[in-house]
């Protein structure tokens, strides 16, 4: 008896919502913006969260950073102080190394914007970055063509270089840059290698796609490693089972022990971490996802209100119908469940076309670029379940109004 009745609820929803197609499309148009309006920001914000989070793994949870300038603010400090403080060089990066008993490995390596040239294509203010042998066990990537330097390459100094993606394509287009030779600086050097591409998204705009890595004895030539403004990173992995907050502290206490400070000088270095990033992303998350709520929020009341405007003239332009179906024995529940339907499946089929063009522009953003953005399977069941709870709400006073009819009024007021 529950099956058939909510069939008939059913057949009586479809033929109002195919029958009356302008009024239809009318109430829909407002749940499938507001649909659209949410699940389009939840799906960036999905997007931009994994790619930061994929970002920020590739940092390294155990990994901490040596540099001059702090990831994240600190009110005791200001920046015209830490102007003034020293770049973080070789000779801490060797600190680390010798002094450090919870320092599984280190690398050290500075960036600075070069030139690179090959034949007539160039490419200006490259990502040049010159690091120590080590970088290949603390930073994660993958090389598509080629190899990583050698222990020999990197300790001569060898004029050697790998390519992200974007540089090798620009500056290569479709010839293997493998074997070939670039100028970096005035200098010639080889290609050896390109690094897979990763795509943009996360902390950076492009991970080491845009990057040219060199070893750092090569880099030495041509950059000056004792320039006050040097951006230069030490990267530090702590050993298996050793707290990130543990090695924070023996770090900081070995360097402040090889610039010789003072205990009550303050310290001339910022050591960050991955963790500091994410904090400070959760805040910016949790923003967004309010301001999408609103957007979408209005819209999916204004839908709201015109389902139910619309329900409310459906009932008026039934009520015979409803009189005579009560008149026949047709109960209270019959009617309320029959009018439910056809709110729902007006508000449904609102919500599926809101997801219907979030799904296609997502489709346009993947191949106009290659952002790899997705909708998410979580962000379906969400609209699809905000569709039905407005279909519910919208629906049910019109329902309400039309299953409480007294059947002799309801018949009589089609021939008043």
């Amino acid at each position: 008896m529950f099956l058939r009745l909510l069939r008939e609820s059913f057949l009586f929803a479809v033929n109002s919502v195919t029958v009356n197609k302008l009024r239809t499309f009318l109430s829909l148009f407002g749940i499938t913006i507001g649909i659209f309006s949410i699940i389009s920001v939840f799906t960036v914000i999905d997007w931009m969260e994994k790619a930061i989070r994929d970002s920020i793994a590739s940092l390294g949870e155990n990994v901490v950073y040596v540099q001059k300038w702090p990831w994240s603010f600190d009110p005791n400090l200001e920046w015209w102080d830490i102007m003034k403080w020293p770049s973080v060089g070789a000779s801490d990066y060797e600190a680390i190394l010798d002094k450090s008993e919870k320092t599984e490995n280190a690398c050290f390596y500075v960036f600075q914007p070069q030139n690179l040239k090959y034949r007539q294509n160039q490419a200006n203010d490259a990502a040049v970055i010159a690091v120590t042998h080590e970088f290949e066990n603390l930073r994660s990537f993958e090389i598509e063509k080629g190899r990583y330097f050698s222990p020999e390459e990197s300790a001569s100094g060898k004029n050697v270089a790998i390519l992200g993606s974007e540089v090798a394509n620009r500056i290569f287009e479709k010839v293997n840059p493998i074997g070939k030779q670039v100028t970096i600086g005035g200098n010639k050097t080889n290609i050896i290698g390109v690094f897979k591409k990763e795509g943009k998204g996360g902390i950076s705009d492009s991970g080491m796609d845009e990057v040219t890595l060199i070893p750092y004895n090569f880099g030495r030539n041509f950059i000056n490693m004792r320039s006050r403004f040097l951006n230069s990173v030490v990267m530090v992995k702590a050993k298996p089972d050793v707290p990130v907050q543990e090695l924070t502290d023996e770090v900081t206490m070995v360097l402040r022990a090889a610039r010789r400070l003072k205990p009550e000088e303050t310290a001339n270095f910022s050591i960050n971490r991955a963790s500091m990033i994410t904090q400070g992303f959760e805040g910016v998350f949790a923003g967004i996802n309010i301001g999408g709520w609103l957007i979408g929020g209005f819209s999916i009341l204004v839908g709201g209100f015109g389902i139910a405007n619309i329900m409310f003239v459906s009932v008026r332009e039934r009520t015979n119908i409803i009189g005579i179906q009560k008149a026949l024995g047709a109960k209270r529940s019959f009617i309320l469940t029959q009018f439910l339907f056809e709110s729902v499946l007006l508000s449904l089929i609102g919500g599926i076309l809101g997801i219907l063009m979030i799904f296609i522009a997502t489709i346009i953003v993947n191949v106009q670029s290659d952002l790899n953005m997705h909708l998410t399977f979580g962000n379906i069941i969400l609209a699809v379940s905000i569709s039905g709870i407005i279909g519910i709400i919208a629906g049910y006073a019109p329902a309400w109004s039309a299953a409480k009819m007294n059947p002799v009024d309801a018949i009589g007021y089609s021939f008043g």
